[in-house]
């Protein structure tokens, strides 16, 4: 099985196909990607439209309705709107943070980059993350886009998840294995 094949599984994935190659074909996947940044941080930031898109109380009418006037207050290329009111008809919306990745993994993917989500325990530095992005790179062979969050219960280091890959070197875990070696022996 190709790595499209398996980004691409299931509803989200169907849609995320039909939107990156109409995207391709057009030859603006990086407008399409920005439109999806910008659809993607109104979800994160509104409760009420994450609501709207996952609660099956809302008729498909009115989730389409309010998704086209979102789309349009947004500026957001017919691809993606035409996109998200096919979702909303067919009841699909409960997938559009699926598909919204999945798009971006598969645009990446067609530039030959990788995403590498890291944890760490406090904000890296733009060096370290290049830095990260160059070790990644040299051990992978592609070009790694390094997401890094921040999470302080961490207490030091990092949690690299690669692909199905995740390599947690913090503090935290170091010390729960050292916490669980000592159980065994007394």
């Amino acid at each position: 099985m190709s790595a499209s094949a398996n980004l691409t599984a299931g509803a989200a994935g169907r849609y995320a196909t039909a939107l990156f190659e109409i995207a391709k074909e057009a030859g603006n996947i990086a407008a399409v990607e920005a439109d999806l940044d910008s659809l993607e941080t109104a979800l994160a930031d509104s409760a009420d439209l994450k609501g709207l898109i996952s609660s099956p109380i809302h008729s498909r009418e009115d989730q389409a309705k309010v998704l086209a006037a979102i789309a349009a207050k947004m500026g957001l290329g017919s691809e993606v709107s035409n996109t998200v009111a096919l979702m909303a008809a067919n009841r699909r919306l409960f997938v559009l943070s699926d598909m919204i990745s999945q798009v971006k993994a598969l645009a990446a993917d067609d530039r030959g980059e990788i995403s590498a989500d890291v944890k760490s325990a406090k904000k890296l530095t733009e060096a370290q993350s290049k830095a990260l992005a160059a070790s990644l790179k040299k051990s992978i062979g592609k070009d790694v886009k390094v997401n890094v969050t921040v999470d302080d219960t961490l207490i030091g280091g990092l949690i690299v998840k690669v692909g199905s890959v995740m390599v947690d070197s913090s503090l935290r875990s170091k010390l729960n294995n050292l916490q669980n070696a000592m159980k065994e022996v007394g």
